[in-house]
């Protein structure tokens, strides 16, 4: 489920006299007390995040929408395993083009513009769902709300990121993956209370939320500073900041970055293979293959029946325990990972991700076998709990976390768009084999996630080193050595 890139990339453009207006015009405050406008703009930077993690609720919900509403939709509908494959995974196909688009949305259209785009796609998805009397409406629906999340897994941490004081940045951008998790559990809660039409109508409430708040929040100053419209730079910038703060400093620095990264030279997609980054490459790729070939979207997406198929009357109570368990989790993870590191913690993640799967294959192993039937299903329920405790504490979230850290500043753009394709791209192979998989052998599916969760030990082992605490340039050291 994929969620960041980089800010810088959206950077390469500018003019360099934004700043030299506002640094005159600052000097005279700077002995001003800036305690009333601090108040002032700390309460309107967190309506401006409020507003954004809107679409991260919405990607969750939209994950998380399928597993609870299978069985219902599929009755309803008269779909078949195939039917229902397409549909629950075309999401990741158009999220796919909606992520490779989004950089050239959000540059022409601004933070605020890609935003309000990506919520009219979801909110035409959503009733499209809601009204569906057939895979047609159903699929085409999926595929409008994956196109808007695509755009919101990078616009959002995106606009977080630019719009934040440096001593808020860190905390404010985790609110993303915390808002992702949230909306998937509010899916799988709400969806063992209501039809799955209902469950639809749900979704529209978080781009609804945001199309309302995008009328009172200002756009990213530093995209309004790269297009070259001063004056709205300085009002955006004031407005987050407070009326009376000396913003010279800020200008300046942002006249500088865009004045840098404009001297950059432009990477192309060949340039990756470069020897001084191919590892990189390696690191970013590997990881986003380890994260989705471990299994995550097949068991998100069709949790309800995997419960059903582990022998419990009803997907519901195991829906519930799994959406439970996933937020209170990702805080732990976002806690641990400045105290333990980002390299630790993905080993104790995908440590527990492969333990996991591999009890939850061996319980429908003992099934299958008659063996020990009381105690079965209760093992099969136990390694899916385990499996998304030990997902959401690290492996969810720090892989993207790290490839916004191991790329160079100019490569960064073309780097980021190869690794979110391939992110996506492995969402859709795993959840649209998923239903073939645990038909042909439900042991053999999570066996198979578990032999990756190996893989993925080893690979970080082996590759991925520890970023905790490093600069670029000391990263790209280790990277390289």
């Amino acid at each position: 489920m994929p969620q960041y890139r980089d800010v810088e990339k959206a950077d390469k453009k500018g003019t360099e006299h934004l700043a030299e207006p506002f640094i005159a015009d600052n000097k005279k405050n700077v002995h001003r007390s800036k305690e009333p406008d601090q108040n002032a703009s700390i309460v309107m930077v967190l309506l401006s995040t409020a507003v954004a993690v809107c679409g991260s609720l919405e990607f969750g919900t939209c994950v998380g929408y399928t597993a609870p509403t299978q069985a219902a939709l599929s009755i309803d509908l008269n779909l078949s395993v195939a039917e229902y494959a397409l549909f629950g995974s075309i999401v990741t196909i158009s999220a796919m083009i909606g992520a490779v688009t989004s950089g050239g949305i959000a540059d022409t259209y601004g933070r605020k513009g890609a935003m309000a785009l990506s919520s009219v796609f979801c909110i035409a998805g959503w009733l499209a769902i809601y009204l569906a009397m057939g895979a047609v409406s159903l699929d085409l629906g999926r595929f409008f709300t994956g196109f808007g999340i695509g755009i919101f897994s990078y616009v959002v941490p995106i606009y977080i990121a630019e719009i934040s004081p440096k001593e808020l940045r860190g905390s404010l951008t985790t609110l993303n993956q915390l808002m992702i998790v949230t909306g998937s559990s509010i899916s799988f809660l709400v969806g063992t209370v209501v039809t799955w039409r209902n469950l639809a109508l749900v979704g529209v409430v978080p781009p609804v939320l945001m199309i309302t708040g995008l009328l009172f929040i200002p756009e990213s100053p530093r995209w309004l500073a790269k297009v070259g419209r001063e004056a709205e730079f300085k009002s955006s910038l004031r407005q987050l900041r407070g009326a009376k703060a000396n913003i010279s400093a800020e200008a300046e620095e942002i006249h500088e970055t865009i004045v840098s990264l404009q001297r950059l030279p432009q990477a192309g997609l060949m340039d990756l293979f470069d020897s001084r980054y191919v590892k990189s490459v390696i690191i970013g790729v590997g990881l986003m293959v380890c994260q989705q070939w471990g299994g995550i979207n097949g068991i998100g997406f069709y949790a309800s029946q995997i419960f059903e198929t582990a022998g419990f009357s009803s997907g519901k109570s195991g829906t519930i325990a799994y959406a439970l368990i996933q937020i209170p989790v990702t805080i732990v993870g976002m806690i641990l990972l400045d105290i333990s590191g980002r390299r630790i913690l993905l080993l104790v993640s995908s440590t527990g991700c492969c333990l996991g799967v591999f009890l939850t294959g061996t319980a429908f192993y003992f099934m299958g076998q008659a063996m020990f039937p009381g105690w079965s299903p209760l093992l099969a329920a136990s390694g899916v709990l385990v499996f998304i405790g030990a997902f959401s504490m690290g492996m969810g979230a720090v892989p993207w976390l790290i490839m916004s850290e191991i790329f160079p500043l100019h490569i960064k753009g073309v780097a980021g768009s190869l690794v979110v394709l391939v992110n996506w791209l492995g969402a859709w192979v795993v959840s649209y084999s998923f239903n073939f998989l645990i038909n042909w052998s439900p042991a053999g599916t999570f066996w198979l996630f578990s032999g990756c969760g190996i893989l993925t030990i080893i690979f970080v082992v082996k590759m991925v080193p520890e970023t905790k605490g490093k600069s670029l340039e000391e990263i790209q050291a280790s990277i390289n050595s």
